[in-house]
């Protein structure tokens, strides 16, 4: 069974990061959404609420789970016996922040090969950052973000 890991933090998913779950999918037997913390950033939702949202948003994919990620990616990806960490790229400025981490997972797990996977044009300016941005602002995201995504973003600025 041939399983790959499709990681973020995925504070929300949106509409992007599902056609490149919903691709990856397609190309593998196994599709892991690891769900990571990022120390970098400070998510406006909390983990257990990231999981549920990415649960919700791949329940038609019956090949696609979602877990947490924790510690280091290629080991992650390495102890669920992923073949492939899949990624998604926008523009030519996350192919040159993802590519050194490509090499550093290529050594850290040799048998774990990084995918990159070209946004669809429609998807391809969209950041969970500029929906979280959007929203904060009382701006419409249903174009970005599935019901159940948009609902809980409602919700969190309405505090």
């Amino acid at each position: 069974m041939r399983t790959a890991v499709c990681p973020g933090s995925f504070d929300p998913i949106t509409y992007g990061h599902l056609d490149v779950i919903g691709r990856a999918a397609r190309l593998f037997d196994r599709v892991i959404v690891a769900v990571f913390q990022n120390p970098g950033k400070q998510p406006l939702f909390s983990l257990e609420e990231r999981l549920e949202l990415a649960r919700q948003a791949v329940a038609e994919w019956p090949n696609v789970a979602v877990e947490t990620g924790e510690g280091l990616l290629a080991r992650f990806a390495a102890a669920r016996g992923a073949c492939a960490l899949v990624k998604g790229l926008r523009s030519g400025a996350d192919f040159d922040y993802e590519a050194p981490m490509a090499h550093m997972n290529a050594r850290l797990a040799a048998e774990v090969d990084t995918v990159f996977l070209a946004a669809r044009p429609e998807h391809a300016f969209i950041s969970s950052s500029l929906v979280k941005e959007v929203a904060g602002h009382g701006g419409d995201v249903r174009a970005f973000v599935p019901p159940h995504v948009e609902a809980a973003l409602k919700r969190k600025y309405a505090r």
